[in-house]
């Protein structure tokens, strides 16, 4: 790895990049049923510039026209067919075949994340309405068809609908997953060893601890089994571990917990002053009064100044782009 790049990098191959498949009527493409779009300008204008989007439109791609018929999930709770509202035409084979033809393809190129359409029959993944056959309202209880095969065949994936990332916290997690998500699999490509593994997790441990402190302990565990147990079974083991860990979301709590074990590595080498600065800091998070940024900030630049090794490696310090402004909320 070139100790040069900032820490985030060390782990990532531009011949990898971040894929993530998405609903293509949110990158602009007019492919709705009414021959508009959903463009989400954070997707396009933020986000596009740090992946490589896998666009999908499963009912343009199953044979649908633009403009097409509006289609109803009907059936139990959670929308068991897939149908045209006025003809009454079910497209549930098709829209089957469709989604494992197509999730087998999404398999062979390297996915790191999906971000869904709201509310899409074939997409959305919660709460799509679900019609009954004859009177009654619709329940929002549904999952689209081809959203559940994702779902279904990636286990662990980061996957998000496009409203909820307006939301700071979870915008920064679901980002957080996909970098990690994708240093696996970058990993996986370069060649799984029980010394890569130490080296992979000792990087991690921060970040790791961040989300949930018992998967923490859990990881630290299955990488000192090594000799005791399969090799091959380890590393199965760490990575359901690791995918797990980031679909837990951070806390205030958590961070503080974080910034204090990182800060408990410098207090040998900096000034009364430079402990105070810290000390403030941590506390002025702690109380809501400025956003996890300002800590860590500080933090990085004493790390680097004084070359604390461990620490400098410490993805938490640096998980994704700084650009990306992701910790900046309060």
């Amino acid at each position: 790895m070139n100790e040069s790049k900032p820490v985030w990098q060390r782990w990532h191959d531009p011949t990898e990049p971040i894929r993530i498949g998405v609903s293509a009527c949110l990158l602009g493409a007019e492919v709705r049923f009414d021959g508009g779009h959903k463009r989400d300008r954070y997707l396009t204008d933020v986000l596009a510039g740090d992946v490589e989007w896998l666009p999908v439109c499963p009912e343009l791609e199953i044979g649908l026209g633009i403009p097409r018929p509006v289609i109803q999930l009907r059936g139990g709770t959670s929308g068991d067919r897939f149908v045209l509202r006025e003809a009454g035409t079910d497209l549930s084979a098709q829209i089957a075949d469709y989604s494992q033809s197509r999730v087998s393809e999404l398999k062979a190129m390297g996915l790191d994340g999906f971000i869904f359409k709201k509310g899409s029959p074939s997409c959305g993944l919660a709460r799509v309405r679900v019609y009954p056959d004859e009177g009654e309202m619709p329940l929002r209880s549904g999952i689209g068809h081809f959203s559940r095969r994702v779902v279904n065949e990636f286990p662990g994936l980061p996957v998000e609908e496009e409203g909820r990332l307006n939301d700071a916290g979870l915008r920064e997690q679901f980002i957080e997953a996909i970098f990690c998500h994708n240093r696996w699999r970058v990993f996986e490509r370069r060649g799984l060893t029980r010394s890569g593994l130490v080296a992979f997790h000792e990087a991690h441990k921060m970040l790791i601890l961040s989300h949930d402190e018992p998967i923490y302990r859990k990881l630290g565990r299955i990488v000192a089994s090594f000799g005791r147990e399969d090799d091959a079974e380890i590393f199965s083991r760490y990575q359901e571990g690791f995918v797990a860990a980031f679909n837990r979301p951070t806390a205030r709590k958590r961070h503080i917990n974080v910034l204090e074990h990182l800060f408990g590595h410098l207090k040998r080498m900096i000034g009364p002053a430079e402990k105070k600065q810290i000390g403030l800091a941590i506390d002025d998070y702690r109380a809501g009064r400025v956003p996890l940024v300002v800590p860590i900030s500080i933090l990085r630049f004493l790390v680097e100044s004084k070359e604390v090794e461990y620490v400098q490696g410490q993805l938490y310090l640096e998980p994704h782009p700084r650009e990306m402004m992701l910790r900046n909320h309060a």
